[in-house]
């Protein structure tokens, strides 16, 4: 069982946590569901979700199993904030890459029900340029049928070919819990 408990909200490099732990970062570009999947992953109500997008605009930090982190990044290209707080979100995510903080992995979430868009091609060469192992988590594949779930496979393939299903690639709904016992199998390996 997978404990988790929030603690805390960083909005500046120099508040972060002093305890150095294996983190698991997950991120994706706003609305993609990121405060949903860990609200379901962990059957609680610990993230706040809301339908307005680019709502978190910090970096969140909570501890599993006092073990690990779960660092959920800002969600990124959302259109209604100003020029000067994107640059700034931009900047606060390269400057969190470079810190070697122990990443273990990315968790990218992209939605499944559209192929991956600029911002996350760009999120993508982060991770590699950094050198940070990450995998991808289709996401919201509640919405879409067994052969729509088997195109969007596909389709990010021809994007990221690295990706090998239930290994570096999940679809997930935090509505039916689907891919929810491989990515909680996934975390236990990388982490306990």
């Amino acid at each position: 069982m997978l404990e988790i408990n929030f603690l805390k909200s960083v909005y500046n490099l120099s508040e972060l946590p002093t305890k150095i732990l294996p983190e698991a970062i997950l991120c994706g570009r706003s609305n993609v569901g990121k405060s949903s999947f860990i609200n379901s992953l962990f059957s609680t109500k610990i993230a706040m979700t809301s339908s307005t997008p680019g709502k978190t605009r910090s970096i969140n930090y909570y501890i599993v199993n006092n073990k690990f982190y779960i660092v959920d990044l800002p969600g990124f290209g959302y259109a209604k904030v100003s020029k000067k707080e994107k640059i700034h979100w931009k900047n606060l995510l390269q400057q969190f890459f470079s810190l070697k903080r122990n990443q273990r992995i990315a968790i990218h979430l992209i939605d499944s029900r559209h192929a991956p868009l600029q911002n996350d091609l760009i999120l993508n060469s982060y991770l590699k340029n950094f050198d940070i192992p990450y995998l991808v988590v289709l996401n919201k594949i509640d919405k879409l049928s067994q052969s729509e779930i088997e195109k969007s496979m596909s389709v990010i393939r021809k994007y990221f070919p690295e990706l090998i299903f239930k290994e570096n690639l999940f679809a997930y709904s935090s509505v039916t819990k689907y891919g929810k016992k491989e990515i909680i199998s996934r975390l236990k390996a990388l982490f306990l």
